[in-house]
């Protein structure tokens, strides 16, 4: 696939995107939740390997490439590893999987109901080797934990700012301005992000497009207008702390939304689980999501 293949099949919206992006802070929470303790590893290369372990055994997965899963969300260390001796980018090209990188180095401290994204040192160079290794674009989140006019046109503002960046490197930047789905007040905020994503996509030059990622919104559809808009090639969302079930069930209510779940794909497997168990875990749970994606119900 080139850029044009794989910006054709994101905007198809034929399946989903898996978010194996974990880093550094979330990377101990991940390998817990594949049955992997603290006590298993001494060392940050050490935690690192068995995460990197986890991925290609997800990858090498048949049920991986059984054409569901369209994308994929990978951390800095693991776009630049290996599997089966492929560059992890090559290998999911191969198999008809587009290869996006996670680019942010974390959130800043709340201020005005917001989580920023931390400055981005050496930015363009980690660009250009992304795109060198096929890669198709970028993820970068921050995040939204009050309805403050305030925060969210600042969070907003930041990531179309670092969208720009990424544009003008050739690549497609996912834009992920998270919104806490336990936030008391997510509707009236929802209302908010969405009128000032509005505002940037108008300020785009013509041509430019972007993704987004959300969170699932409190009333069904709210995020259409979003999703039809000439300026965003596509609108995934996040699974924000769902189960699977609670997901996929929020999920099939939105219309043109695609899963681009983290915990939602990967909360069943387990590293004691034999390959077959393991694939077949993961089957179910890549139906499941490929469902809500694609095959919508009436709220």
């Amino acid at each position: 696939m080139n850029q044009q293949d794989m910006a054709a099949k994101i905007a198809a919206a034929n399946g989903f995107i898996a978010a194996l992006d974990q880093s550094g802070g979330s990377t101990p929470k991940a390998l817990r939740g594949y049955g992997i303790e603290e006590d298993q590893w001494s060392t940050e290369d050490e935690m690192f390997d068995l995460i990197h372990h986890a991925r290609c055994r997800i990858i090498r997965s048949p049920s991986f490439a059984n054409g569901k899963v369209i994308g994929a969300i990978l951390f800095e260390k693991t776009m630049d590893g290996t599997v089966d001796g492929k560059p992890v980018p090559r290998a999911l090209i191969d198999l008809g999987i587009v290869p996006f990188i996670k680019i942010d180095k974390g959130l800043e401290a709340e201020a005005d109901g917001v989580q920023l994204m931390k400055p981005m040192p050496g930015l363009d160079a980690l660009l250009e080797r992304a795109k060198g290794l096929g890669v198709f674009g970028t993820k970068e989140r921050s995040v939204i934990n009050a309805a403050n006019p305030k925060g969210i046109a600042a969070a907003i503002a930041q990531q179309f700012e670092t969208g720009k960046q990424v544009l003008a490197h050739g690549m497609m930047p996912i834009l992920e301005p998270e919104y806490t789905i336990k936030a008391p007040d997510r509707a009236e905020g929802e209302a908010i992000v969405r009128a000032e994503i509005l505002k940037q996509l108008d300020a785009l030059p013509q041509g430019r497009q972007v993704m987004l990622k959300l969170s699932i919104p409190v009333v069904p559809n709210f995020y259409r207008e979003l999703t039809t808009h000439p300026k965003v090639l596509a609108v995934v969302a996040l699974s924000g702390g769902y189960t699977t079930e609670e997901a996929c069930a929020e999920l099939a209510k939105n219309d043109r939304l695609i899963a681009s779940f983290s915990r939602g794909l990967l909360q069943d497997l387990r590293a004691h689980q034999t390959d077959a168990e393991f694939d077949e875990t993961l089957g179910a749970a890549i139906d499941q999501i490929h469902r809500a994606s694609t095959q919508k119900v009436s709220a």
